[in-house]
């Protein structure tokens, strides 16, 4: 097993599949240490489900012992009762990963789309064949949420390599103007250095 600092775990949270993928980045070598889904739509009650992704996202983290999660936020859609119920299955995700002292980072789907593709309108299948490139797993595309899962995981890899810019440090005006070094520099020790 990789170890811990470099593993990511993406969620593609949903109430009838969630689908998971964790990838392992060596430097700038990224590859896939396990993707899969969680079928859920057997279980008619919708706290049953919460339940299963909650101990799911349990036995990954223990396992896995991944140093970042990154979650893919819900689009907005017509159909309220759909949005709360994938609202609170995304919220136990973040959940089971809080408890393990890990921050869950959420990405738009068009972001996700856009950091592996290119394109925010991007297919599933655009999706899935650029993966299938970058880190040669199996021809399996049954699964299309582990590798939209995958793709949230990489979306976070690539968006934690984008350097910050350093804060910008406040420089103070001189209240009067300074008529020689000596009073600029009284004014002004701050900038002095």
């Amino acid at each position: 097993m990789q170890p811990a600092s470099n593993i990511i775990l993406g969620i593609d949270p949903g109430t009838l599949v969630m689908g998971y993928g964790l990838i392992a980045v060596d430097k700038n070598k990224v590859s896939v240490v396990e993707m899969g889904v969680l079928q859920l739509a057997k279980n008619k009650d919708h706290a049953e489900r919460l339940e299963l992704i909650f101990k799911k996202m349990e036995s990954l983290i223990k396992l896995h012992k991944p140093s970042a999660v990154a979650i893919e936020a819900p689009f907005f859609g017509k159909n309220v009762q759909s949005m709360l119920k994938l609202g609170r299955a995304q919220g136990v995700a973040m959940a089971a990963a809080m408890m393990h002292g890990l921050q869950a980072v959420e990405y738009a789907p068009r972001k996700v789309k856009q950091s592996v593709t290119g394109r925010g309108n991007a297919t599933k299948e655009q999706v899935w064949h650029i993966l299938h490139q970058i880190l040669k797993f199996e021809d399996d595309v049954r699964f299309m949420d582990a590798t939209d899962a995958l793709a949230v995981a990489m979306c976070h890899h690539y968006q934690s390599r984008i350097p910050v810019a350093p804060p910008v440090k406040k420089i103070s005006t001189p209240k009067k103007k300074a008529t020689s070094w000596a009073d600029f520099i009284a004014a002004n020790p701050d900038r002095v250095g």
